[in-house]
């Protein structure tokens, strides 16, 4: 691909270069997924130093359009998930957008809750829960790693968990979420959730910590969630008021 840059300008090559490659993926000629050359031939191509060349790649990797991947070299990344900042689960909200969400079990395991754990879920301490953590897939590709609790009366069984979403779980158990309270955050991946998410390590991680309670009030599910920064973006509408 061709790519103009203006030696004449005062804006930094490095800068011209990555402005041009942005726009050559938001305009659809560089497709999620498309490779590019390495810093060397671009450096080479465009008659420019290879540190211009490794800067301008290393901004858009920096902002999660480029991803490096070893044995692979640097791709587009591939399109981020849009998803709206409502009382709805991940599988129902990728399901909805026309991906294939697929789900890795990691963990299922009945347990007496631990002290903060029932006030998490405003139960006795000691009183049995199911603790369960899952790898969220859209297609083959990581997207987050779920943990939740509940109740274990509420809690669907681990080949339920893995054919739908917990929130379909529960709506065909007759507990129905109505309202939750929701934290977002972001923090630094570790090794091993790197490795999970097929992240480089200490990448950008999103947080999400949810508890959602019923019309009565009881606390349905806690969720300790964490999502692909470069994949996964939260949306919400704001209002004057």
């Amino acid at each position: 691909m061709r790519f103009d840059l203006d030696r004449a300008s005062p804006v930094p090559l490095y800068h011209q270069l990555a402005s041009a490659i942005e726009r050559a993926i938001q305009d659809g000629q560089l497709a999620p997924g498309s490779s590019l050359e390495n810093e060397i031939a671009l450096a080479q191509r465009l008659g420019i130093s290879r540190p211009t060349a490794r800067q301008a790649l290393k901004s858009l990797v920096d902002r999660g359009l480029l991803v490096r991947r070893r044995g692979v070299g640097t791709q587009v990344s591939p399109a981020q998930i849009h998803r709206p900042v409502g009382l709805t689960s991940l599988y129902d909200d990728l399901e909805g957008s026309g991906q294939l969400p697929t789900t890795r079990m990691l963990d299922w395991e009945r347990r007496q809750a631990s002290v903060e754990e029932a006030e998490e879920l405003e139960l006795a301490a000691g009183v049995d829960i199911v603790a369960i953590k899952r790898l969220r897939l859209a297609g083959d590709e990581p997207i987050a790693v779920l943990t939740n609790l509940l109740p274990e009366m509420l809690a669907p069984s681990r080949e339920d968990l893995e054919r739908t979403g917990l929130y379909e779980c529960l709506r065909e158990r007759g507990y129905q979420p109505s309202v939750a309270k929701q934290r977002i955050g972001a923090r630094t991946a570790t090794a091993a959730e790197a490795r999970m998410l097929e992240e480089s390590p200490r990448s950008a991680l999103l947080t999400a910590d949810r508890v959602a309670y019923d019309d009565a009030g009881h606390v349905v599910e806690v969720g300790h969630h964490i999502y692909r920064a470069s994949r996964y973006v939260f949306e919400t509408t704001l209002f004057s008021r």
